[in-house]
């Protein structure tokens, strides 16, 4: 395992992925209207200080854990959010109330930016009509109503569950990610589905927002929350993000909405709509402009450190282990099953285990997920390609005065390397795909165009995160297999050298 952190942290370092303490780092969360705040806080702030915009980042749990390790610096928050799922207060707290509780946490919420964005619940107009449904009371007496939630809602401490016990409502909600529920709702396959009441798309899928007459959920007032040292260590920026306080309305972030989710312009240009003009209708991105857009050669090479960075830890660390597990069979079952048990692991539940193991976000928790990930393939084919050495073999070199480890050096591996590379390719192949998950903890690589393909519902933003992937998925295979082919001769003469060890 050291050899592979070692692998991992020399990358790392040759890469410059070590983060400058002087950049002021804003995050976002998955969802259209993250995205743009944190591109409204970015343009606000960069004229100051080097600014970063980590996007994207996951839930609300996966971003407050980021602040509060410090892996980001502030990112625009809910007050209802904060009260009801981070902080598990009851009722509407003021701003001092929740300053006081965060203060231990060395953390503070400031500036709110002017709006409401509650969490609802809404049906297609004409399905709400032909029901007579208004309110959300009215769902008690439609259990036959199918319900499409996005998972945080259904997970939330003010989500479903308190909402169902609330309204006394018996339907079993299926999870949907937000991005694709309005699909879902259009085309007939689920009746109601939660909304943000900013949402750019309640008008445009003409959507009944129900009353939810039992006052069940809170305000949502939008609010910066930041750690406590950011105004001192970044008094410009702090000025001018201070300056945004009760600049944005409902209709000016429901219009920045709809700039990015239905006229398909980038989260940036949304974002620029406060205080300048409406920016001008432009055509949408044909494909080919959106895989080589501006991001691509930073995508590019976030992409090919995450799968080279973990394939050299897993080679490190995999071959040691197939070599135990051939040579010590009673370890076999062990290595082979440990591995094989971490393979079964589902990746986002791994990059969640990782993160709040850790403490932090980004490419670490990434890498060791991407490195665990590795090790069955090339631990199992090692272990198989010494398995299948002649004995014969083994013997004609014992007879030559080999010891044990030059037969290992000058002999078995060599003849077992095709097999051991097999498994290298398979697992340099498997990371390339699985390394798109690397963008839900902020590490980069083609899946931060996937993750805001999915928060859009954008087809051509989740192709042009998805083709260059497969495509250097092809180009990593013929690479091995062009290094398999050149050391197929070495190879096999590689026995017949071995007296000169």
């Amino acid at each position: 395992m050291q050899f592979g952190v070692a692998a991992i942290a020399l990358a790392l370092a040759c890469a410059g992925a070590v983060e400058a303490a002087d950049t002021l780092r804003i995050g976002s969360k998955r969802f259209t209207e993250s995205y743009v705040l944190g591109e409204v806080l970015r343009q606000a702030a960069a004229p100051h200080a080097e600014v970063e915009h980590k996007a994207g980042l996951g839930n609300t749990g996966i971003v407050f854990s980021a602040l509060r390790s410090g892996a980001i610096d502030l990112y625009a928050e809910y007050t209802g959010t904060l009260a009801r799922e981070v902080l598990k207060l009851d009722g509407s707290p003021t701003r001092d109330e929740l300053n006081a509780k965060l203060a231990p946490m060395g953390l503070a919420v400031a500036v709110p930016l002017g709006f409401n964005n509650g969490y609802a619940l809404g049906m297609r107009e004409d399905r709400a009509s032909g029901l007579g449904v208004t309110r959300i009371s009215d769902l008690e007496k439609r259990a036959g109503l199918r319900l499409g939630l996005s998972q945080e809602f259904i997970g939330r401490a003010d989500g479903w569950g308190g909402l169902a016990r609330a309204y006394r409502l018996r339907q079993y909600p299926i999870g949907l990610d937000h991005g694709i529920a309005y699909e879902a709702l259009e085309r007939g396959r689920i009746d109601v589905v939660d909304l943000y009441t900013t949402d750019a798309k309640i008008a445009r899928y003409k959507l009944r927002v129900l009353i939810d007459d039992a006052k069940y959920f809170p305000r949502y007032d939008a609010v910066i929350l930041h750690r406590s040292d950011v105004p001192a260590r970044f008094p410009e920026a702090w000025r001018a993000i201070r300056a945004l306080e009760g600049k944005i309305d409902e209709a000016t972030m429901i219009r920045m909405n709809a700039v990015a989710e239905i006229e398909g312009r980038s989260f940036s240009e949304a974002a620029s709509l406060l205080g300048n003009k409406e920016p001008t209708a432009g055509a949408r991105r044909s494909l080919w402009e959106a895989i080589f857009d501006r991001d691509f050669v930073r995508l590019t090479r976030e992409h090919l450190l995450l799968v080279f960075a973990s394939l050299a830890a897993s080679v490190a660390v995999g071959v040691p282990l197939g070599v135990l597990a051939a040579k010590v069979p009673a370890t076999a079952r062990i290595v082979l099953g440990v591995a094989g048990v971490i393979q079964t692991i589902p990746s986002l539940a791994l990059l969640a285990f990782l993160v709040a193991g850790l403490g932090t976000i980004g490419t670490w928790p990434a890498l060791i997920a991407l490195f665990l990930y590795g090790l069955l393939p090339i631990a199992s084919n090692t272990h198989a390609g010494l398995l299948g050495v002649g004995k014969g073999l083994s013997q004609a070199a014992t007879a030559l005065g080999l010891r044990a480890a030059q037969r290992l050096r000058f002999v078995e591996l060599p003849i077992a390397a095709p097999t051991a590379l097999a498994g290298i390719q398979t697992s340099a192949v498997i990371n390339v795909g699985t390394a798109t998950i690397a963008a839900f903890v902020g590490a980069g690589g083609y899946g931060e165009r996937i993750v805001a393909g999915l928060a859009l519902n954008d087809h051509t933003a989740l192709l042009a995160g998805a083709l260059p992937a497969a495509v250097l998925a092809i180009l990593v295979q013929g690479l091995f297999e062009f290094i398999e082919r050149r050391l197929r001769p070495g190879a096999a003469s590689a026995a017949w050298s071995a007296r000169r060890g």
